[in-house]
C-alpha cells in the first residue's frame, strides 16, 4: 500500500483498513490514544493504492470484490477492468482481455472521501448537507459509505478506507452462485420454503434442505428455484421462547457449492388499530414477543480490528444480559455474514435498518439507482437468516428535514427527496423478498407516509425517546410516555477505569481535561453527567468514584424507563435502549466498553431484562408492585415487601402470592406511600417458581437525600480453578455495590444490593489465565464520602 504522494510504501493485510496498516506499520501514533485522532485526519484526504503480484497459468478469470471502501479504480495491468463508488455492493468482473499467463499485477487506487464527498456536493443542483454536529467530516452523506466513519456524537473521525471482504479471482468455467435467497410461507402444519438464486457458468444445480435433494435447471436468464414442504416443522424461536433449530441448505454445480444455515420461523409485524392508537409488535410462531434488547452500532471504528471472535463476544454478552433483539442502527454497516449465523445461534432477533442516518441524501437517478441494488443485493443475502425480523428505511431521515437550514425553508423539495429514496428502499426489498417483508419505513415512524414527531408520540408506531438526555429532564420523565415500541433511548457515562487508562494519563484524569473532553463527542455531554449527578447524588470523591457514580446514574436511567415500559405491556412491546457497544474508547450511551468489557449498566440489564421481573411503579398515592412475565409459560411468584432503613432494619410491609400470564404485567400489591418513614427506602423480594429470588429496592427520593451510612463493605477471594470465588458482605446496606479489578476479565454480577447478614456470591474470570488480580470495592456512601476498599 503507498499514497499517491509517494510518502507512505507499507504491506497491508487485507481484508483490513489502511490507518490500521499505517498504526501497524510504526508509521503513525495509536489513534485512539490521546488526542492523536486530529493529527492523523490527514490520511483521509489523501488518494492510496493498493498493489498486488500474482502468477496465473491463463487469463480466463472472474474477479470478485466486496466491500471496497469505497471510491476506487481497478486495474490490471495497467488497463482498467472496474471501478467502485458503494463500500455496500460486489463486484463480480470479467478481467480476461487483462490478465495474462505469468505475473500480473492488480492495482486498486481507493480515492480521497473528503474530497470525493466535496466534488459530489459542489455538482448538486441545490446544497443536500451532512449533520454538522454529528460529523466533523462533512458530506459523507454523498457517498455509500459507513456514515459514522465521518464522526458521530460517539465515534471517531477517521473516515477509514480499505477492503473488508472478499478479493479472489475464480476460473470463469466454474459455476458460480450469487443473490442466493429464500422465502418462507406457513400454514398450519407446514412450512413451504423457496429457495432462488443466480446460476452462472452451468444450467443445472442441486438444492438440499436437511437431507432431501432436488435437482433445478435453470431459466432463461440463469435463476434457480426450488421449493421444499416441510411437514411438522421444527421452528426456530428468540432467546427464551424456544430452541434456536437450524436446518442446513445447500446448492452445489459441479465443484461449486454454498452452504447455508436456515431456521424456519414465521416473524409478523403487527400494526393495527386499537383503543390506543395503533399497535406496534412482533409476533414469531404465533405468540407475540415483548423485544428487550439495545442498538447496534460498528464493532470498532477501524474495521481492520474487527474479527468474528470478538463481535460474537459482544452478541454473546447480549444474550447473557437476556436480549432477544438488537436494532442494527442505519449509519453503520451491513454486517457481514458471521454476524447474522452468530444471532441465528444465538436466538437474537434482528432489527435492520437500511444504512441511511441523520443527513439528507442525494434523489437524483444514478444515486437512487446505486441504492436499489444495494438494497437488492443486501435483502438477498441476510434473507437466509433467522434472525432478520424485519427490514427498516433509515434512522431519523424523516426528524432531519427540520434540522437544516435548507429543508426548514424548503420542506417540498426535500420531502419529495426523502421520499424517492424511501421508495426505492422498500421497491428494491420487495422485489427482492416479495410484498409481504415486514417493513417498516423509517426510525421513528407513526407509520408509511406519515411524517409527525415520532420523538414524542406514543400512540402509535415505534419512538426515539431523547426528552430525558437531550431535554436535560429527571429520570421520572420517562414514566410520562407510553410508547407502542421505544426503539431508541439512552443515557450517557464515562468508560471503566481501565478503559479510560487505555487512553489517557493519570494527568488527564479530569472531564475537563482535554484529553478526556476529546473523547467525549456529544456536545454538553461531560456538563450534563455531572448536572445529573447534583440532582441524584451528593457530588462523588475524587476522578475514579466519579466515572463509579456515572455509570450507576446511567443504569439507573435506564432501568427506570425499562421497568415501566414492560409494566405497560401489552401497550408497549419493546424497548431497544441506545447502545450496547462502543466503535472506540470514548464517553457514551453503551453498556458495553470498548473491548467488550461489562459498563455497571449492563450487569443491570441482566435483571431488568429478566424474563420474569417485578418492578416498582410509582403512583400519586403509593407503589404498585408490578410483575412481567415474558417467558412461554404463565407463572407463579412469590413476593415480600420491606420497609428498609440504611441502618440495615427491615419493617415487612406486605406480602403477595400471584400467577402471572405471558400476555400482559400484573400488578401484584400496592404499598401506600404512608407505609414509609422519610428515612425508609421500599425493599422488595420476589421468589420464582424454581426457587431463585430477585432482591431489589426503590428509592422514592434522590439518593442524596438520605443519611447513608457506613457500610463495612469488605470482600473475600478464593480460586477456583480458571476463576476466582468472590464474596461480598456488609454491616449496613451497600447500595449498588461495584467491585473491579486491575485487569481485564469478566465478573459474574455487578451493582450489588449488599445486606447485612445477606453475603452475595460471585466470581470473577481473568481474561489471562492464572492472572492475581487486585479488586477495589465501591458503593454510594464510599464514593461520595471518600472511602474506597482494595481488596
Amino acid at each position: 500500500m503507498h499514497d499517491a504522494e509517494g510518502v507512505h510504501d507499507l504491506m497491508i493485510n487485507l481484508p483490513g483498513d489502511g490507518i490500521t496498516a499505517l498504526h501497524n506499520a510504526g508509521a503513525i501514533p495509536e489513534p485512539y490514544f490521546g488526542r492523536n485522532e486530529y493529527e492523523l485526519r490527514w490520511i483521509a484526504e489523501r488518494d492510496w493504492v493498493f498493489e498486488r503480484r500474482f502468477q496465473l497459468e491463463n487469463s480466463a478469470f472472474y474477479l470478485h470484490l466486496s466491500e471496497v471502501d469505497t471510491v476506487a479504480e481497478i486495474t490490471l495491468n495497467g488497463m482498467p477492468v472496474s471501478q467502485s463508488e458503494n463500500v455496500f455492493r460486489s463486484h463480480r468482473v470479467d478481467v480476461s482481455d487483462a490478465a495474462r499467463s505469468g505475473e500480473n499485477t492488480l492495482q486498486i487506487t481507493i480515492r480521497s472521501s473528503v474530497n470525493e464527498g466535496a466534488a459530489r456536493q459542489a455538482a448538486l443542483p441545490y446544497p443536500v448537507p451532512s449533520h454538522p454536529r454529528n460529523c466533523p467530516i462533512p458530506n459523507g452523506n454523498m457517498l455509500r459509505k459507513v456514515q459514522c466513519d465521518f464522526g458521530w456524537d460517539w465515534n471517531i473521525a477517521l473516515a477509514p478506507f480499505g477492503i473488508y471482504g472478499e478479493m479472489r479471482l475464480v476460473p470463469k468455467d466454474a459455476p458460480s452462485f450469487s443473490r442466493l435467497r429464500t422465502t418462507q410461507h406457513h400454514a398450519e402444519g407446514h412450512v413451504t420454503l423457496t429457495v432462488r438464486a443466480q446460476l452462472d457458468g452451468a444450467d443445472k444445480a442441486d438444492v438440499t434442505l436437511a437431507g432431501e435433494t432436488q435437482s433445478v435447471s435453470s431459466d432463461a436468464s440463469g435463476g434457480i428455484t426450488a421449493d421444499f414442504v416441510i411437514n411438522s416443522p421444527e421452528l426456530w424461536w428468540p432467546r427464551g421462547l424456544g430452541a434456536q433449530t437450524l436446518h442446513e441448505l445447500t446448492l452445489t454445480s459441479g465443484p461449486t457449492s454454498e452452504t447455508r444455515k436456515v431456521g424456519l420461523r414465521n416473524i409478523e409485524l403487527i400494526t393495527e388499530p386499537d383503543e390506543i392508537g395503533t399497535s406496534f409488535k412482533l409476533r414469531v410462531n404465533g405468540v407475540d414477543v415483548f423485544c428487550r434488547g439495545a442498538n447496534w452500532i460498528p464493532a470498532d471504528a477501524l474495521p481492520g480490528r474487527i474479527t468474528p471472535e470478538k463481535t460474537r463476544d459482544l452478541l454473546q454478552s447480549a444474550v447473557d444480559a437476556n436480549m432477544n433483539m438488537l436494532r442494527i442502527w442505519g449509519g453503520g454497516r451491513y454486517e457481514p455474514d458471521s454476524f447474522y449465523e452468530a444471532c441465528d445461534e444465538l436466538g437474537l432477533m434482528i432489527w435492520q435498518d437500511a444504512m441511511f442516518s441523520c443527513n439528507l441524501y442525494p434523489a437524483h437517478d444514478a444515486f437512487l439507482n446505486d441504492v436499489h441494488n444495494e438494497l437488492c443485493e443486501q435483502a438477498a443475502r441476510l434473507s437466509t437468516h433467522a434472525c432478520l425480523a424485519l427490514w427498516c428505511g433509515d434512522n431519523e431521515l424523516v426528524g432531519a428535514l427540520g434540522w437544516y437550514e435548507e429543508s426548514v425553508k424548503d420542506r417540498d423539495r426535500y420531502l419529495v427527496a426523502y421520499d424517492r429514496l424511501n421508495r426505492t428502499i422498500e421497491r428494491a426489498i420487495n422485489d427482492t423478498l416479495g410484498e409481504d417483508v415486514n417493513w417498516w419505513p423509517s426510525s421513528p415512524s407513526l407509520g408509511p407516509l406519515n411524517f409527525g414527531d415520532g420523538w414524542h408520540d406514543d400512540q402509535a408506531g415505534d419512538m426515539h425517546f431523547w426528552s430525558v438526555w437531550h431535554e436535560r429532564r429527571d429520570f421520572d420523565h420517562y414514566r410520562d410516555v407510553a410508547p407502542r415500541f421505544c426503539s431508541e433511548f439512552g443515557f450517557q457515562s464515562y468508560p471503566s477505569m481501565d478503559v479510560i487508562r487505555s487512553f489517557a494519563t493519570e494527568r488527564d484524569f479530569n472531564i475537563a481535561a482535554p484529553v478526556l473532553e476529546s473523547h467525549q463527542k456529544n456536545a454538553g455531554g461531560n456538563a450534563r453527567i455531572a448536572e445529573t449527578m447534583f440532582r441524584y447524588f451528593r457530588f462523588p470523591e475524587g476522578f475514579e468514584n466519579f466515572v463509579y457514580l456515572s455509570q450507576i446514574q446511567q443504569g439507573l436511567a435506564i432501568k427506570t424507563a425499562v421497568s415501566h415500559w414492560r409494566a405497560q405491556k401489552p401497550r408497549c412491546m419493546g424497548t431497544l435502549y441506545w447502545q450496547l457497544n462502543d466503535t472506540w474508547p470514548v464517553a457514551s450511551w453503551s453498556s458495553l466498553d470498548y473491548g467488550g468489557g461489562w459498563k455497571l449498566l449492563h450487569h443491570m440489564a441482566r435483571r431488568f431484562y429478566a424474563p420474569v421481573a417485578v418492578t416498582v411503579v410509582p403512583t400519586r398515592d403509593g407503589y404498585n408492585l408490578v410483575a412481567v412475565n415474558d417467558t412461554a409459560t404463565p407463572v407463579t411468584v412469590s413476593l415480600s415487601v420491606a420497609a428498609l432503613r440504611l441502618n440495615g432494619s427491615e419493617r415487612p410491609v406486605g406480602k403477595a402470592r400471584c400467577g402471572v400470564a405471558t400476555d400482559a404485567a400484573a400488578t401484584l400489591l400496592q404499598i401506600p406511600k404512608t407505609a414509609l418513614a422519610a428515612d425508609e427506602i421500599l425493599l422488595y423480594r420476589m421468589t420464582l417458581p424454581d426457587g431463585s429470588v430477585q432482591t431489589d429496592h426503590y428509592a422514592p427520593l434522590p439518593y442524596k437525600s438520605y443519611d447513608l451510612l457506613q457500610t463495612g463493605l469488605r470482600l473475600t477471594t478464593q480460586r477456583a480453578g480458571d476463576q476466582i470465588e468472590l464474596t461480598l458482605s456488609a454491616d449496613r446496606p451497600a447500595l449498588y455495590a461495584g467491585i473491579e479489578a486491575d485487569q481485564p476479565g469478566r465478573f459474574s454480577d455487578n451493582a450489588l444490593l449488599v445486606l447485612p447478614g445477606a453475603p452475595r456470591h460471585l466470581t470473577f474470570t481473568p481474561s489471562i489465565s492464572g492472572a492475581d488480580p487486585q479488586f477495589t470495592l465501591r458503593d454510594l456512601h464510599s464514593a461520595t464520602y471518600g472511602e474506597t476498599s482494595k481488596g
